[in-house]
């Protein structure tokens, strides 16, 4: 990198930005502890560290703004195993994450169109129109996206992201990796781990290529220990909403995962869930709930509709019901026992072959099963999300099935997790009303 090229980002990002996004956290902080956040009658007050989180958010947008002068950019699906592109010091964009972020500012509706007028069926997944519409007409709330140097797809969470990135390699003209995970139908395979090993071997040296240097073993052992750790940290966080009252809600869990989504590998996520853990912890003391007057709790599963999560916590709230697990944060936690810093490649190759959607649809329900055991709930909302279909197929029978063979009340609650079109507030609410009423017999 020129001397021009790395005065402009280290004036942008490390001076200006920094100072920008650490003074906009501090007055929120102010906000808080003068109690201007927005008092609710329903709901506790954020997390304190939710203007971190802001904070860190908005410093990694920050960054990709300006990644392109600094090195080089990898863009990747959310269950991809990026331990070696981080060690590469490749800077990662999750498409997907920055679907979340124009769903909850209310932007992706408008940038799904330039995808859907350019021929994309609305019937594919909306986080893809989102990047899709993104890709062609540069809008976005976060200001810029980096051009990729380098895409990176894994097949363990849907088929959608090989024809998605299929489409950005050709845009972009840049390299595409694609690693291959073989559908996990009871427990995985040594073949299959080989399998998964042999691709993320062949696919090193493609970014090593790219990136303009050699994959360093030491580094690669270190980024993964610090995933594992970040992952075993959101474990325990999870696992805190056992207590009664549960301290975070599933909604908070939303906000609160993006780091363990696209930063994993760095020191500060885990000292990030470090500190937050140690807030939670202080709230279970207090006997701090997030609903003011929990009496029942539930388990939610697919995607977040992120364009509505403040009025769902707060119409369920209003009920005295919280929703404290969810099937789709767990998939973060779950499989850190897997995770290997010794044995980077081949617990990885393990560890991305085994998300939930890369299992069969029983498999989702004994976790589901289980979950309800651990955390003493009273019934599981559905999201029927329209375009996520490898999530959302088999729901109607785990449905009937929580039902009929647990005992366990269970509503199907169709929406979109990004369009908002394909959300109705009247019959969401019908039918919140009825399943609450059902919960109370």
């Amino acid at each position: 990198m020129s001397i021009g090229p790395a005065l402009r980002y280290h004036w942008n990002v490390n001076l200006l930005g920094r100072a920008g996004l650490r003074w906009v956290r501090w007055q929120a902080e102010r906000r808080v502890k003068r109690g201007a956040h927005g008092k609710s009658h329903i709901l506790t007050p954020p997390l304190k560290i939710s203007a971190r989180t802001k904070e860190l958010i908005g410093r990694h947008y920050l960054k990709g703004r300006y990644a392109n002068l600094r090195g080089k950019v990898a863009w990747v699906t959310s269950g991809a195993p990026i331990e070696f592109l981080k060690a590469l010091d490749f800077y990662l964009l999750y498409p997907e994450n920055h679907g979340a972020v124009c769903g909850t500012t209310r932007t992706a509706v408008d940038i799904c169109a330039q995808a859907e007028n350019a021929g994309y069926s609305r019937d594919i997944c909306s986080y893809a129109r989102t990047d899709l519409g993104t890709m062609l007409s540069c809008q976005t709330p976060v200001g810029k996206l980096p051009k990729p140097d380098l895409l990176l797809t894994c097949t363990n969470i849907c088929q959608t992201v090989l024809h998605w990135y299929r489409v950005l390699a050709h845009h972009f003209d840049v390299p595409l990796i694609l690693i291959d995970t073989p559908f996990v139908y009871t427990e995985t395979t040594d073949h299959s781990v080989a399998y998964v090993k042999r691709q993320l071997e062949e696919a090193i040296p493609i970014a090593e290529e790219v990136a303009g240097q050699s994959l360093d073993e030491r580094k690669l052992k270190e980024v993964t220990r610090l995933s594992k750790l970040a992952s075993e940290l959101w474990l325990e966080l999870l696992g805190r909403c056992r207590h009664r009252p549960a301290p975070i809600s599933v909604f908070d869990q939303f906000i609160q995962m993006a780091p363990i989504v696209e930063m994993r590998g760095d020191n500060f996520t885990v000292d990030f869930y470090a500190a937050m853990l140690k807030e939670v912890d202080e709230r279970i003391a207090q006997v701090i709930g997030a609903v003011k007057n929990e009496r029942k709790r539930l388990l939610w599963d697919n995607l977040p509709v992120w364009y509505r999560l403040r009025y769902l916590a707060e119409f369920l709230g209003r009920h005295g019901v919280v929703i404290a697990a969810s099937t789709y944060t767990n998939a973060w936690a779950e499989l850190t026992p897997k995770m290997d810093p010794e044995r980077p490649l081949e617990s990885m190759a393990r560890t991305y072959m085994y998300p939930i959607l890369n299992r069969g649809t029983g498999d989702k329900l004994a976790t589901m099963r289980q979950m309800i055991d651990d955390y003493r709930l009273d019934g599981v909302i559905l999201h029927s999300d329209r375009s996520c279909k490898p999530y959302s197929v088999g729901q109607m029978d785990q449905r009937d099935r929580l039902i009929r063979d647990f005992g366990v009340p269970a509503l199907l609650l169709e929406a979109d997790h990004n369009d908002s079109r394909s959300f109705s507030k009247e019959q969401v609410a019908n039918r919140l009303d009825a399943f609450i009423e059902m919960l109370e017999v």
